[in-house]
């Protein structure tokens, strides 16, 4: 049975350097046989969590915002695998995957440990020269520290300096390890 993986989006540049780099790692996931599906946030409507923990109580029937977050649940849980893509801004990621994640925390309410055993891959895309300066690994411990609390395991993380839209294209290696990276994301759960 094929792989599924959703590819989450989180840049306001349809075809900016963080959607390249997805599409690098779609790329490599379909080359392996994966069933790929992608969804760019930043035309979603997804409301900030309003914290009243009406997705954590009891027979809760999940959360309580009626968005598009809600058609995101079943597909996030049908998936074996997220890849999730964001540009550095202010020197962690964007908004869209931020508050994204931040309604992911409802996700127990659909499904029991919705999150162990996920595979997930991260790209990210920075203005500067240095991952450290740029804000770039203040955004990829932010992944690893979240995935890791709620047991999903992160695959693999690819990043690059690119500005200017379009430019990541021409960092061969990112790109060769981002469709490499997808290639392991299809196929690690026959592992």
């Amino acid at each position: 049975m094929a792989t599924k993986i959703l590819v989450l989006l989180g840049s306001p540049r349809r075809k900016g350097n963080s959607a390249i780099l997805a599409g690098q790692i779609e790329k490599g996931a379909k080359a392996a046989k994966a069933k790929v599906e992608t969804i760019y946030l930043h035309g979603k409507t997804i409301s900030p969590c309003k914290a009243c923990f009406t997705c954590q109580k009891k027979n809760s029937r999940g959360c309580s915002i009626r968005d598009d977050m809600q058609d995101l649940y079943r597909k996030l849980i049908d998936a074996d695998a997220w890849v999730i893509a964001s540009p550095v801004y202010w020197l962690n990621m964007s908004a869209q995957p931020k508050i994204f994640m931040d309604r992911c925390f409802a996700l127990p309410a659909y499904r029991k440990d919705p999150f162990l055993g996920k595979r997930i891959a991260i790209a990210m895309t920075y203005g500067g020269e240095d991952p450290f300066d740029s804000g770039c690994v203040n955004a990829l411990r932010t992944f690893q520290d979240a995935f890791g609390y709620i047991e999903a395991k992160i695959v693999g993380m690819v990043y690059g300096s690119a500005m200017d839209a379009g430019r990541i294209r021409s960092n061969r290696k990112v790109m060769q390890e981002a469709y490499d990276l997808g290639k392991k994301l299809a196929m690690d759960s026959e592992m």
